[in-house]
């Protein structure tokens, strides 16, 4: 799955290319996506908990300039007893649209809560299976 976002003055820095913490938004951005083209959340509307990242790990690659588009590219990559990771690209697109070179890559690992006791909890069940359901279909 993946998104598009056009890169505008605001998300840049004093040296003219994308602040290395706006990076962490265009990500985000990716995973919200991918939840909802994949209708993630609905499976989990009416449960007390709550996917919460625990680390993000960046390597930039090649700095991204105003007027740039980036394609985010995201997909379900792990799923372990206690957590998951998700994989993340970013890539500019060049004038035809075709994705080209790579700006960055991140591994996203989290865990899930219960809301109510604010403790991470196993995977198990129901949201394993959705959880390895995505990976399937992200290979």
């Amino acid at each position: 799955m993946s998104v598009d976002i056009k890169v505008r003055g605001y998300h840049l820095d004093v040296y003219r290319h994308v602040n290395n913490a706006r990076y962490l938004e265009f990500l985000e951005e990716g995973r919200w996506d991918y939840f909802d083209q994949k209708d993630f959340l609905r499976h989990f509307a009416d449960t007390n908990l709550a996917f919460v990242v625990v680390n993000i790990n960046i390597s930039y690659l090649r700095p991204a300039f105003e007027g740039e588009t980036l394609r985010i590219r995201t997909k379900m990559s792990r799923v372990g007893t206690k957590s998951a990771q998700m994989t993340q690209e970013i890539r500019v697109l060049d004038e035809q649209g075709e994705s080209a070179s790579k700006v960055s890559e991140a591994v996203i690992t989290f865990c899930l809560l219960d809301q109510e006791t604010q403790q991470a909890i196993a995977i198990s069940g129901k949201v394993r299976g959705v959880l390895e359901e995505l990976i399937e279909e992200d290979a």
